[in-house]
Parts: structure tokens; sequence; C-alpha cells
């Protein structure tokens, strides 16, 4: 599952799920054996997660949305995809 980007412990991930269980546009973030399944607005979908870090992973979103949009289109298509920039 390629990591998109790791920010305060958060490690954000992306990979295709072509007809599973969330088809619609999503990335997974893990903090310290949590886990959980986010869509490009910042809200869960599957999965706990603390709040502080939840609302890292929302302010992240807004900042790079458009970012997550194309990966995902790369990712759906077997492209390479590419980074995106921590929180700081």
């Amino acid at each position: 599952m390629p990591t998109l980007s790791m920010f305060y412990g958060i490690i954000i991930r992306m990979f295709d799920e072509s007809g599973g269980q969330h088809n619609l546009p999503h990335f997974h973030a893990a903090y310290q054996g949590k886990q959980a399944t986010f869509d490009f607005n910042g809200n869960i979908l599957a999965g706990k997660f603390p709040n502080k870090q939840k609302q890292l992973i929302k302010a992240w979103v807004i900042l790079h949305r458009e970012e997550l949009e194309a990966n995902w289109e790369l990712i759906k298509e077997d492209s390479d995809y590419f980074k995106i920039e921590p929180l700081r």
C-alpha cells in the first residue's frame, strides 16, 4: 500500500480497491495502532481515530485535496503515485 505522507506520527496510505468495500475515493491513516479510512473531506468512513489526530488529518486534507484526487486516479490506473507534503 503506497505511503503518500507522514506527519506527527500519522501515516497516510492509499491503494486501489476497485470493486471493494468502499469504492469511493478514500485513504487510510494509521496512528499508534489505530487505523481508519477517510474520505477526501476528512470524514471517517471506517475505523476509529484519536480526535486530535483526526483534526490534523482534516487540516491536511483541506490543503491537499487536489493531490489526493490526482493520486487516486493514478493508483486506479496502476500508474506511479507521488508523495504529498506533510502537515507542518
